[in-house]
């Protein structure tokens, strides 16, 4: 009924423009289905029981040019991971202030990786999903500002884009599903292409805000620290308008049939129990005619500084100059919050690396089929993976 409510609305907002907006409906689609090859694993959300629904999805996209350079977009989109529940992922006006430059507003894809603004569009690269290690935030929308500004000069093409607002949304942190804020996101995008050979480098500031209470261990620990005074360690583990940042660096050629692409990423929170991020990969490919072969490996090490650590005491003075254990009330043998604190940041802790293979066929102008295999290891706790997915991408 949801999904049939806001196809509807959608479609309606169409019916309703005036007769002299240009108006253009386009759609994408991925159809997929993959398992783990063992018992008990778990890849990207596949388990060893074959499934349908985790990388598909179907979306429709209106554009509508109104007048005088100014243009409305929304997306709608349903994926199979979230049971096919329509939502609206981007609703924005853009103005062309001039041929080169153009100013958006509203709900937008922020532009963390290479791959952002087609980011759900499958047909649009080689592999069935972009590179997890990389391409691992859960959010990819925010709600602001966007200004892009083309320009060429010798025998480059180059694109600056500029970024302000806010992401308000729930996403994977802490636990599975953490609301957080991102506030005063300020971020710049600059990409320069020369036919061949594409480079691009993005950096983005915010502060970040995500909520403990979904944790029971993370708010006690919280909770113990502020029992004892411990201010300052509480503002260390805690993830309160924290300042924060995401840099990225990339490159991709695409010569005589030869494909390369590689992203490098970090991003961290400061003063906080969340580990410092380190991502990356590189794909090498080679097309011939219909059919596009690639090999793809990627990796991250994510891990909290070692001054982070210890930084608990495990003695507090009390009166009469008495030492006073800091522990967990109620833990026998007694838990100190030194001990808590620290496998609390130990837990964020994460090193993997993966390789997989591609296959892509296009078998039709709009529609590709693609096959890949994935190895998946985990270098922390000596434990690896191997995933099938294959399906259809499509564009129409």
């Amino acid at each position: 009924m949801k999904n049939r409510y806001l196809l509807t609305s959608l479609l309606l907002s169409v019916a309703a423009m005036p007769s002299f907006a240009d108006v253009r409906i386009n759609g994408f689609a991925s159809i997929y289905g993959g398992q783990t090859l063992n018992s008990n694993d778990t890849l990207y959300s596949y388990t060893d029981e074959f499934d349908w629904q985790n990388d598909s999805l179907f979306a429709v996209q209106v554009s509508a040019d109104v007048s005088e350079g100014l243009s409305a977009t929304a997306q709608l989109i349903a994926r199979g991971s979230e049971d096919f529940n329509a939502e609206f992922e981007w609703a924005y006006l853009t103005y062309e202030i001039s041929d080169n430059a153009q100013l958006s507003a509203g709900k937008m894809r922020i532009p963390f990786y290479r791959y952002s603004d087609f980011l759900d569009v499958g047909y649009a690269y080689r592999w069935v999903r972009p590179p997890q290690s990389v391409y691992n935030l859960n959010f990819s929308t925010y709600e602001g500002l966007s200004y892009l500004y083309n320009s060429s000069f010798s025998d480059w093409d180059s694109s600056l884009q500029l970024i302000a607002g806010a992401v308000d949304t729930e996403f994977a942190a802490i636990t599975d599903s953490d609301k957080g804020e991102l506030k005063d996101t300020l971020g710049v995008n600059w990409t320069l292409t020369n036919g061949w050979f594409t480079g691009r480098v993005a950096y983005f500031v915010t502060e970040t805000t995500i909520d403990a209470s979904g944790s029971p261990e993370l708010s006690g620990l919280l909770a113990g620290l502020q029992a004892y005074g411990l201010n300052e360690q509480y503002n260390n583990i805690a993830i309160d308008e924290d300042d924060s940042y995401f840099a990225a660096i990339g490159f991709g050629i695409d010569y005589n049939d030869f494909l390369v692409d590689a992203e490098y990423t970090q991003f961290e929170i400061d003063n906080s129990v969340l580990a410092k991020q380190t991502q990356y990969y590189v794909s090498v490919g080679y097309r011939m005619d219909s059919i596009t072969l690639s090999a793809t490996y990627e990796g991250n090490d994510d891990k909290n500084s070692s001054d982070q650590f210890n930084q608990v005491p495990r003695f507090v003075p009390g009166p009469g100059g008495n030492l006073i254990p800091v522990v967990i009330p109620g833990t026998n043998p007694p838990l100190y919050l030194q001990d808590a604190t620290n496998l609390a940041l130990a837990s964020q802790a994460s090193k993997s690396n993966s390789y997989s293979f591609t296959v892509r066929y296009d078998f039709h102008p709009a529609a590709a089929f693609k096959l890949e295999y994935t190895h998946f290891e985990d270098d922390l706790i000596d434990n690896d993976a191997d995933l099938i997915t294959f399906g259809v991408d499509l564009v129409f």
